[in-house]
């Protein structure tokens, strides 16, 4: 796990010693001053010079699995974050399922999406 922000270094440190919420924080925490990254990922507003807060699941041979983008003062959610992570990781594996919203862990139903599914989801997930 990476975090980036347009914050130089220096604030991300400022950050992580002050902020209680960040005390424990073991990622690396990178920096994005000139934008670069912020604008790759469609997150750089140019009328602001600010960036969303997108978070991108991106698998090993680098292809997007998952991303949002909320607005600047609307914070993520790690849990649902690492639901996402643990889902896509599962369903690499089990490509012809599908993890429904409220899929957790593995043992948890899974959906084998068809053309029967179609307005039966809950039915599905109830039975």
């Amino acid at each position: 796990m990476i975090s980036v922000s347009t914050d130089t270094k220096f604030v991300h440190l400022a950050w992580q010693k002050d902020e209680k919420l960040l005390e424990k924080v073991k990622y690396t925490m990178g920096s994005d001053p000139t934008g670069y990254l912020s604008r790759m990922f469609g997150v750089y507003d140019e009328s602001t010079g600010l960036a969303l807060r997108g978070s991108f699941i991106i698998s090993p041979e680098g292809k997007l699995f998952n991303s949002e983008v909320n607005f600047y003062n609307l914070g993520r959610n790690i849990e649902e974050l690492l639901r996402k992570l643990e889902a896509n990781t599962y369903l690499g594996i089990h490509g012809d399922e599908a993890c429904p919203v409220g899929w957790k862990k593995e043992g948890d139903k899974t959906l084998k999406p068809s053309a029967k599914m179609v307005g039966k989801v809950y039915e599905a997930l109830n039975k």
